[in-house]
């Protein structure tokens, strides 16, 4: 059976983008079959994160990436863009082939 690597989708208040975000990813992952559970929450989420990648948005990525307990971490410009979330998840996870 393969690995199912679980993600955050996270923002700073993990209120509006970073929900709307994860819909959009739970979209991408069911229509590709990727292997990725994602969780919805908020940066401050992270020192309970164990999880194998935080998904957010690209101005947060810089942030995230100084972060220790950030294990790999994916930038999303345009939130609502299925093409740029579906290639850029594809690619994060060719890496780890």
């Amino acid at each position: 059976m393969p690995k199912v690597y679980r993600a955050l989708v996270c923002c700073r208040a993990g209120i509006g983008s970073s929900m709307m975000l994860e819909a959009k990813c739970k979209q991408v992952i069911a229509e590709e079959g990727l292997p990725i559970e994602t969780r919805h929450g908020s940066v401050d989420e992270l020192s309970e994160f164990d999880g194998d990648l935080v998904i957010t948005m690209t101005d947060l990525v810089g942030e995230l990436e100084a972060d220790p307990r950030v294990p790999s971490s994916v930038g999303i410009t345009n939130i609502v863009d299925k093409d740029e979330i579906k290639q850029k998840l594809v690619s994060w996870l060719d890496a780890r082939a």
